[in-house]
This record gives structure tokens, C-alpha cells and sequence, in this order.
């Protein structure tokens, strides 16, 4: 029955009948930007017996030694088409095969069974004529005990063979109770079981509507990853392609920029310096004319008669042989000026070789505002389809028949509710009963065994080794009248314990054998799943209750295991057989509507790289001729002096030596003489080698820009062309495959956006491992182990214990012999006395 009812539950979920379609397969993606919520249930996936687990084992053990054999598959297919044969003729050698094959895989059952009927016909006979024979004061009935030698052994053997055998029913009867209360125990469970296994079903039915509205939503979220990068063309698109395009145009830009700067400096250079040398003539001509005037002011001083006395003589002499120092530099009036070479640099910068850069800059910022101005029309287009794309979906999963199967699993799951609704007190009340009744056999056994204990007890504890058999004492006589109370109930209840021994082994050992064990390796799935076993007319038996299309291969053990692995019941049933998830949603179709208004992507611009203007500009300036200016003669310059001498030395000199002199004209003329010499050297000397130092300063630039000139530019003109004929040759291929990068990156989201849904109907939604868990819950759980279980362990322990009744009523009769008081004895003389 709970096997029936599982099957059900799983065609439940099925449905009725589908028409149509073929079946598909789609790989899910190796990456997912989504995952569905997880659904939580409250019925556990495996049941665990806890400790009692190990009597259960040892009961599987047993039954494993007494059948042995596999599962016997094909002798089951046989029994079940002949089931559903109008007569079946029992004389065929078919059915007598299908016979003997049974009676061989039933041998060890069969055989114990044998056994148990007759103990149960033996033993109420036995019991009889034992009782007959006693009367009749035969069969140990007689109260007389003829003395033997090994009487003491014989005592001592019988009554710990009686101990030993009492311990081991003992430990039958405890497994009786232990089966007896697990039963009890465990349908008490099964009501709340029922309802944990009802309420993941409905889980299951309200989560499902859930599962596809998420699906939907996720969408919106597609959607808007593609508008945003719809929406961000200039810089996705645009930005794609100015990136190819700067490694190779950016660098000679940037050289061309570096170009353009040396010629301003360049310039700058040249006009600082021409100045500069025009100032420094000025000054030169300035100076000599200053030296000139106050070598004549010291030589009319000189002229002084004081100049013709000694010691003035001398220094006076002196004066006058160092006047010929006072000499201006005349190399310096003679510096060229660079009026040409500023002329030609002039005339390179009425090219503005800057602007021309700068506008090839602009020319490449350009490109994402002219791709976001020539795709807009497009860009709208896309969105309509991206649009209609969202509307196709959401038709599709409305069709779905996923929400039939569920509605129609809905009535199902109420009717099969309300049944055990109903039943549940029924099954309840036979387990009051079953309870009782094991009770009481349990209680039965209990009780004959402790009138063994109790005569072993009161016979050990009560004898007298001095006594002789007829003045036993009270205590001892006790045990032997226990002892065989204990024998006569064991002849009097232990053929009626045999048979519900027997009744209960031929059902639990047949359960467990043919239902659960098969069930836990999948066994008895193979066996339903065998062509045309359960219909003739079908090959398989799902497939043809679902599709009327018995050839699609879709098999119980295959529903089982996909439900058992959590997988979607589109998938698990394979309902692409009625409505085919990869037809309708038609990825490629959806792909290809995006595509086609991809194709009327069409970017055109320019890219300005100087010109021919700019080119002659840069070989203008190679050819300016600041790289053959003499620099040498401008350099030697501005390391010497502008005058003969230090002028400010020679000031102080002179004015040490008019110090030396007698007060009077001559000092005095003189020492004015050494400070107009010093202010020559401020206002005179001071500025021109300012001048040479700015002259320096502008050689060395015009130096540092002139070297390797021709060389420079000749490489920018190079990479000018190679980057001119990148462009020429490169800018369409790039363009193209930029928007074919772009269009694939749009086209996959919905590439993913639509495996994924299919992915997941097929895989996920309305996940049937709630109806694998009910299926495990009716068959492993509740028949096998709340109920097979424990009666098995049940028939294990009361079937021992009662097998054992028959050696301990034999040790009780002998052994009674020894307790009892006997009413006469052998009496022997003494030999002595003769």
C-alpha cells in the first residue's frame, strides 16, 4: 500500500496526458549572473534508527542466513504479467517453473515455516500424552527417586543448563518488548510525520508560482545591464575602439607636441639671444669708452711733479706701466648676432604646429561623441526589441505546463490528506490493539520464565545435600512445584506463541526481503520499469500514462533519482515531450532580432594627424639651421673677462698706492680715479657678464634642441607614417570588430538571461524532491522501519524465546526430580551389619 501510494503521489505530480514536441537538451552555462532562492523543507532526508539500529541489524543478519538469495527480478516481472492474465492455467510448465523458481528463492522461509507448524502441531500432542503418561504415574510422574552415584552432577548440569537457557529467552522476551514499544512509538510519530511531508508539498505548490516570478524579475535586472550599456555607447563602444587607437597614435602626437615645444623654445632661445648680443655690443662700446676717459684722468694725475720725487716716483711708475690693463674685451663687440636662424624659426612657427597637435588630440576624444551621435537610432531600435524580447518570455513561462501539473497535483495531494486525515485514528487504534497483544504474549513468556527462576531460585536455595528425596525441605519441594508450573504453561501457550511467530516471520521476512531491501537498491524500480510489464501496450509504462508515447524512455527509477537529487520537475518528467522549453523560448530567434539591428550599427569619423602643413612645418625647422650655428665662439666668450683686468682688483690696488702717497693733489686725483673704476665695474662690467650668462644659457638650449635634430625629426616623420597608414588601413577592421564585440556583449546577457531560464525550468523550478522524500517516508521510513523493523525484531525475540521453551521444559522436568519431596526411595542395607 505505501509503496502504491508513493507511485502516486508520483504520477500526481505528472499529471494527466501531454501531446506534442520533441525532446531537446540544452547544456547549462558554466557561469550564471542569478540563482534561484533556496526552499527549505521541514521532512528530513534520511531516517536514522539510533541505537535500537543494532537489533534491527542483527535481525537483517538472520534473515540474510536464511535467505540468502538475490532479489529475484525476473520471477517477479513473471508474477506480476501473469496477475494480469484473465486465467491462468496452473498445469503449464511456464507456471510450474514460475512455481519451483519461487519455492527455491522462499526455500529458507518456507523451511523455517515448516518448522514452526510443526512445533505448533508437535508440541500440543507432546504436551498431551506427557500429561497422560504422568497421570498414569509414568514419565517421571511417579513421586519415588532411585539414589545414583553422579545424582550431584546430574543436578548441578540440569539446573545451570536451565539458568543458561531462561537467560537466553530472557533476552528474547526483552526484544519483544523493545519491539513491542518501538511500534507503539513510532506511529505515534507518523501523524506528525504526515503533516511535515503535506506541508513540503505545499511548499513545493506555493514556492513554484514564487520560482517563476523571480525568473521574470530577473529580467528587468538583463535588461537594465543592457540599457546602461546601451545608454553608455560613447564610452563602451567608443571607448573600445579610441582605446585600440591611442597605442599607436598617442606616442608620435606626443612626440609631434614635444616638437612643437622645442621650436617655441627654440625661439625663445634665439630671441634672448639676439637681444642679448645686440645689448651686449652697447655695452662693450660703453665700457671701452669709460676705460678710455679714466686712463686719461690717471694719466694727466700722473703728470703731477710729485710723480718726479723719490719714493713717489716709483709708485707712480707703477700707476703707469698697469694703465695699459684698462682695456675693454673687443671679441665682444665682434659676436654675431642670429637674426637669420630667429628669421627661419620665425617663419616654421607661422605654422601653429601646436594647434595642428592639439586638433589630432581633439580628432580621438572625439570618437564616443560621434559614435553616440551616429548610433541613437539604433541604439532605440535595440531597445524595442529588448522590450518585445521581455514580453515573449513572460508568455512563454505563462504557458508553461508546469502550473496545470501543479493545480491538478493540488486536488490530488488534498484527496490523499483527507484520507489519512481519516485513517490515521484507524491505524492508531490497531496499534492499541497490537500493542496489547504484544504485551500479553510478552507478559505470557515473562511469566513462565520467572516460575523458572523461581524454582531454580527456591531448589538451590532450598536443598539439602543430608536430606533424602522424602524429607526434602519445604523451600526445595517450593522450586519443583514452580518448575513444573512453568512446564505445563510452556505446553500449554508455547504452540499459540509459535503460530504468530510464524504468521509475523512469513510477513516481515517477505516485506523486507521483496519490498524494502529491493526498494533501497533501486531493484523494484527496475522491475516496474520492465517494457510492458505493468501495460502491454506499453514499453514504458510512465511515458505512456503521461504522453501516450510508450517509446519515450522515462522510468520510475529515473523519476526517483532525479527528484531524490532536488532536480525540476520539467526535467525530472521530461515534459519537452509536451511542451519544449527550447522551442519556445527560441534563443537563437531572440539572438538574431538583436543582431539584426546590431548590423545597422554603422560608425564613420576621421582621425587628423597634422597634415601636410604640419609635415613641412616639422622639415622647416629641421632645415632652419640652428644645428650648423657656431656655438664655440659664443661659449669662449662668456669664460673671459669683459675687461683686460679685474676691475675692482685694480681699484683696490690703485687706491692701496695713492694711500701710500703724501697727502695733496696726486691722492686725492687719484683716489677718485680708483672709485670711478669701481663704479665702471658696477654699471660697465657687472651687466655684460650678466649678458654672457644669458647668452650662455640660450646656447645651451639652442644646443640641447639642435642636436641630432634632423635625426628627430626624421623619426616623427616616420612613425607620422606608420601611424597615417595604421589608420588608413586599420580604422574600418577596428570599428567593425568593436561593434561586433560590443553587439556580443549585449546579445549575452540575453544568451545567458535565456539558458539560464531554460536552465533553470528545466533543473530547478518546482523541484520534486519533496514527492521523492514522501515516497521515502511511506516506503523506508514508515513501512519499513516503523513497522517491518520492529515486527521483525518482535518475531525474532518471542520465535527465539519460545523455540528455547522446548530444552528448558525438558531441564525443568529433570531437574524438578531433584527439588521436589518424593513420597518413597531406594533404601539399601548395610553390609556391615551381616
Amino acid at each position: 500500500m505505501a509503496l502504491v501510494l508513493g507511485s502516486l503521489l508520483l504520477l500526481g505530480l505528472c499529471g494527466n496526458t501531454f501531446s506534442g514536441g520533441q525532446p531537446s537538451s540544452t547544456d547549462a552555462p558554466k557561469a550564471w549572473n542569478y540563482e534561484l532562492p533556496e526552499t527549505s523543507y521541514e521532512t528530513q532526508d534520511s531516517h536514522k534508527a539510533g541505537p535500537i539500529g543494532i537489533l534491527f541489524e542483527l535481525v537483517h543478519i538472520f534473515l540474510y542466513v536464511v535467505q540468502p538469495h538475490d532479489f529475484p527480478e525476473d520471477a517477479l516481472r513473471k508474477v506480476i504479467q501473469k496477475a494480469h492474465e484473465s486465467k491462468i492455467n496452473y498445469d503449464e510448465p511456464e507456471t510450474v517453473l514460475l512455481g519451483l523458481k519461487i519455492a527455491y528463492y522462499e526455500a529458507g522461509i518456507i523451511l523455517c515455516s515448516l518448522l514452526g507448524l510443526l512445533f505448533i502441531i508437535l508440541m500440543p500432542l507432546v504436551g498431551y500424552f506427557f500429561c497422560m503418561c504422568r497421570c498414569c504415574n509414568k514419565c517421571g510422574g511417579e513421586m519415588h527417586q532411585r539414589q545414583k552415584e553422579n545424582g550431584p552432577f546430574l543436578r548441578k548440569c540440569f539446573a545451570i543448563s536451565l539458568l543458561v537457557i531462561c537467560v537466553i529467552i530472557s533476552i528474547g522476551i526483552f526484544y519483544g518488548f523493545v519491539a513491542n514499544h518501538q511500534v507503539r512509538t513510532r506511529i505515534k510519530r507518523s501523524r506528525k510525520l504526515a503533516d511535515s511531508n503535506f506541508k513540503d508539498l505545499r511548499t513545493l505548490l506555493n514556492e513554484t508560482p514564487e520560482q517563476i516570478k523571480y525568473i521574470l524579475a530577473q529580467y528587468n535586472t538583463t535588461k537594465d545591464k543592457a540599457f546602461l550599456d546601451l545608454n553608455s555607447i560613447n564610452s563602451v563602444l567608443g571607448g573600445g575602439i579610441l582605446d585600440r587607437l591611442r597605442p599607436n597614435i598617442i606616442p608620435v602626437l606626443d612626440e609631434i607636441k614635444s616638437m612643437a615645444t622645442a621650436i617655441k623654445e627654440t625661439k625663445e632661445a634665439l630671441e634672448n639671444m639676439n637681444s642679448t648680443l645686440k645689448s651686449l655690443h652697447q655695452q662693450s662700446t660703453q665700457l671701452s669708452s669709460s676705460l678710455t676717459s679714466v686712463k686719461t684722468s690717471l694719466r694727466g694725475s700722473l703728470n703731477d711733479p710729485l710723480c718726479s720725487v723719490r719714493p713717489t716716483s716709483e709708485t707712480c711708475n707703477s700707476i703707469r706701466l698697469s694703465l695699459n690693463q684698462l682695456n675693454s674685451n673687443p671679441e665682444l663687440r665682434q659676436l654675431p648676432l642670429v637674426d637669420a636662424e630667429l628669421n627661419n624659426v620665425n617663419n616654421v612657427l607661422r605654422t601653429d604646429l601646436d594647434g595642428l597637435v592639439q586638433q589630432g588630440y581633439q580628432s580621438l576624444n572625439d570618437i564616443p561623441g560621434r559614435v553616440q551621435s551616429q548610433t541613437t537610432s539604433v541604439v532605440a531600435g535595440i531597445k524595442r526589441v529588448l522590450n518585445s524580447v521581455g514580453s515573449d518570455i513572460n508568455n512563454v513561462t505563462q504557458r508553461l505546463p508546469i502550473q496545470y501539473i501543479l493545480s491538478e497535483f493540488s486536488g490530488y495531494l488534498n484527496n490523499t490528506e483527507s484520507y489519512m486525515q481519516r485513517h490515521l485514528p484507524t491505524l492508531e487504534e490497531y496499534d492499541s490493539y497490537w500493542w496489547l497483544g504484544g504485551l500479553v504474549i510478552c507478559s505470557l513468556l515473562t511469566l513462565i520464565v520467572i516460575f523458572y527462576y523461581l524454582g531454580l531460585l527456591c531448589g538451590v536455595c532450598g536443598y539439602d545435600r543430608h536430606a533424602t528425596p522424602t524429607t526434602r525441605g519445604c523451600v526445595s519441594n517450593t522450586g519443583g512445584v514452580f518448575l513444573m508450573v512453568g512446564v505445563g504453561l510452556s505446553f500449554l501457550f508455547c504452540w499459540i506463541l509459535m503460530i504468530i511467530v510464524v504468521l509475523t516471520f512469513v510477513v516481515g521476512a517477505n516485506v523486507e526481503k521483496l519490498i524494502c531491501e529491493p526498494y533501497m537498491s533501486k531493484e523494484l524500480f527496475r522491475v516496474l520499469d520492465t517494457p510492458r510489464l505493468l501495460n502491454e501496450d506499453w514499453e514504458y509504462y510512465l511515458s505512456g500514462k503521461l504522453f501516450n508515447k510508450s517509446k519515450i524512455k522515462l522510468t520510475f527509477e529515473q523519476v526517483y533519482s532525479d527528484c531524490k537529487n532536488n532536480r525540476g520537475t520539467y526535467g525530472t518528467l521530461h515534459l519537452e515531450n509536451s511542451f519544449n522549453i527550447s522551442e519556445q523560448l527560441n534563443i537563437n530567434e531572440h539572438t538574431e532580432s538583436i543582431s539584426n539591428e546590431l548590423e545597422n550599427l554603422k560608425v564613420n569619423f576621421s582621425i587628423f594627424l597634422l597634415g601636410e602643413a604640419g609635415r613641412k612645418n616639422l622639415q622647416d625647422f629641421a632645415a632652419c639651421g640652428i644645428d650648423r650655428m657656431n656655438y664655440n665662439i659664443y661659449l669662449a666668450q662668456t669664460g673671459k673677462s669683459p675687461a683686460g683686468v679685474n676691475l675692482l682688483s685694480f681699484a683696490y690696488d690703485l687706491e692701496a698706492k695713492a694711500n701710500r702717497l703724501p697727502p695733496g693733489n696726486l691722492k686725492n686725483s687719484l683716489r677718485r680715479d680708483a672709485q670711478t673704476i669701481k663704479t665702471i665695474h658696477q654699471q660697465r662690467v657687472l651687466p655684460i657678464e650678466q649678458s654672457l650668462s644669458t647668452v650662455y644659457q640660450s646656447v645651451k638650449i639652442l644646443q640641447r634642441t639642435s642636436s641630432g635634430l634632423l635625426e628627430k625629426v626624421t623619426r616623427i616623420l616616420t612613425s607620422l607614417d606608420f601611424a597615417q597608414n595604421f589608420i588608413t588601413n586599420n580604422i574600418s577592421s577596428i570599428v567593425t570588430e568593436e561593434t561586433k564585440k560590443y553587439g556580443r556583449t549585449i546579445i549575452g546577457y540575453f544568451e545567458h538571461y535565456l539558458q539560464w531560464i531554460e536552465f533553470s525550468i528545466r533543473e530547478k523550478v518546482a523541484s520534486c524532491k519533496p514527492v521523492a522524500t514522501a515516497l521515502d517516508t511511506a516506503v523506508d521510513v514508515f513501512l519499513c522501519s516503523y513497522i517491518i523493523d520492529p515486527l521483525n525484531l518482535f518475531w525474532f525475540g518471542i520465535g527465539k524465546a519460545t523455540v528455547f521453551l522446548l530444552p528448558a521444559l525438558i531441564f525443568a522436568v529433570k531437574l524438578a526430580k531433584y527439588y521436589r519431596r518424593m513420597d518413597s526411595e531406594d533404601v539399601y542395607d548395610d553390609p556391615s551389619q551381616h
